[in-house]
This record gives C-alpha cells, structure tokens and sequence, in this order.
C-alpha cells in the first residue's frame, strides 16, 4: 500500500481507538500492530507523537504500576474535529472508488 495513504489511514484509526478510550503508547500501538501488521511500530509512535504536536491529542501521566509512570493520550476536541474530517473524506472516496466499479 501507498506510504501517504497508509499514513492517512492509520492517522485515522488512531485518532477513531483516541476517541473510544485513553490509551498510552505500547497497548495503542500493540492493537494498532494487530491490524496493520506491515507497518513498523516506531511509524505509530511518530503518528502519534505528530498528532499530539498537531494539539490533536492531549496526554497525561497515569498512575504508576510498578515502574515509571505512564504517559496516556486521549483525543482533544481538535482531535475529534480532525476524525470526523477524516471519516467523511474515507467514505466519500470509498463511494467514489466504488462508482468507478472497484469493491
């Protein structure tokens, strides 16, 4: 698959598991890994760091569990905004692929 488009698209699914539930890192990523398995894990963790750059994530340290504290996203209002963005232009192009007569 296309880097841009695949970059998009996991943009996408990010955002989408963000706005379900705070997630750090490594169990994001993990899901994330289960699905597009070709993909390298540091490109989610650059995805995801944009994203919060971008101010389209927030984060905030949890509560320690044996170890350093961990560092949760959770998607911003900026961030919900970009998703919806995001799953209006996936299914208009999904239409649009789909008259030309590709399923």
């Amino acid at each position: 698959m296309d880097a841009q488009i695949k970059k998009g698209i996991l943009e996408m699914c990010i955002l989408y598991k963000l706005s379900r539930q705070d997630y750090y890192g490594y169990p994001l990523m993990q899901e994330m890994k289960e699905v597009f398995s070709e993909v390298n894990e540091s490109t989610f963790y650059a995805i995801l760091r944009r994203l919060h750059k971008e101010g389209k994530t927030s984060s905030y340290l949890g509560k320690e569990s044996g170890g350093p504290q961990r560092k949760y996203y959770t998607i911003s209002e900026e961030g919900r905004k970009s998703l919806q963005i995001l799953i209006n232009d996936w299914n208009t192009l999904k239409t649009k692929v789909k008259e030309i007569g590709i399923s």
